[in-house]
């Protein structure tokens, strides 16, 4: 079996390839395996470069190393190749998906991830054939979300900095928009503020909105959260990112679902795993068992269910 180690020098505040392909070589040279260590040049390149690995129909173990956009684009590249197993080497700045595991810090342990355990993840596919492993949403947080990359590269801007400027910035452009809304028949006509729809649990560096949906359970969880104020934007969104949904039953709507159809007025940004789509029509559709995810032994990536009462 081959593993190849995809990395994306543009993730995170700056270029890491030297450090991991150090990594790399001492964990795989001291075991004598056969591993091939490949950096991305552009964007697209993710996908591409895990899609010719897997389209050989040899077993192979793809090492996403970067942020969350890079392990979209690497889990991109494997669906329908069932002979591929990804998994994330994170040097980002959120990294968002493997926080639904007990110990993310140990995919930082190459060895801990040559030694890993596969499980088998839905995914979310939209727009024909864009899929997103962890979660996409429209509406303001997608505009806050797919905007903070230009300003986590400010100096001495962290990732909650480059939240705080980019939240800013789209306050003033508006919190609210028009959508039509399809959803296990229902049908649901006026402004929104945000729509999420989640397969994973953390996204925008520190949102978990949704605690216990889960990556295999052959469903959507789906946020649907009414147009609101400036003035009680944040205490809505404060229980929001904390998961404090059903406290606000009268302007967040929960649905599990397999899928759910969005219309809009113009245009409008799709936040899929951090990177940036337009669509006046979607439709977001779970694909159950789509790809193979491994990661290090003993961990767990269930949400912890409330004891009974």
């Amino acid at each position: 079996m081959k593993h190849l180690f995809i990395i994306n020098p543009a993730a995170g505040k700056y270029d890491k390839t030297g450090e991991i392909t150090q990594k790399v070589r001492e964990a795989c040279d001291k075991r004598c395996l056969a591993y091939e260590i490949l950096v991305s040049r552009q964007a697209g390149d993710c996908q591409k470069l895990a899609q010719a690995a897997a389209a050989t129909g040899d077993p192979v173990r793809i090492y996403a190393c970067g942020g969350d956009g890079t392990l979209n684009e690497v889990v991109n590249g494997v669906i329908g190749y069932p002979n591929a197993a990804v998994t994330h080497f994170p040097a980002g700045s959120g990294n968002d998906f493997i926080k639904i595991f007990s110990d993310p810090a140990a995919f930082r342990d190459v060895s801990r991830l040559l030694d890993g355990e596969i499980a088998t993840f839905d995914v979310i596919r939209c727009l024909d054939e864009h899929y997103a492993l962890n979660i996409c949403s429209m509406g303001f947080d997608a505009r806050i979300g797919t905007s903070i990359s230009k300003y986590k590269r400010i100096p001495l801007v962290s990732g909650s900095g480059a939240y705080v400027l980019s939240t800013g910035v789209n306050l003033i452009k508006g919190i609210q928009q028009h959508y039509v809304i399809e959803v296990d028949g229902e049908r649901i006509d006026g402004k929104q503020s945000l729509i999420c729809i989640a397969n994973g649990r953390w996204y925008g560096g520190g949102f978990n909105p949704v605690p216990e949906a889960e990556p295999d359970d052959g469903l959507l969880d789906v946020l649907i959260v009414k147009g609101v104020s400036r003035l009680t934007v944040a205490n809505v969104i404060g229980k929001y990112k904390a998961g404090r949904y059903a406290e606000l039953t009268d302007i967040i709507r929960h649905r599990r679902c397999k899928s759910i159809t969005l219309h809009c007025d113009k245009a409008s940004e799709i936040n899929l795993d951090g990177e940036l789509l337009y669509a006046r029509d979607v439709t977001f559709e779970v694909v159950p068992q789509a790809v193979r995810f491994f990661y290090p032994k003993g961990l767990i990536y269930h949400a912890k269910k409330p004891a009974s009462v």
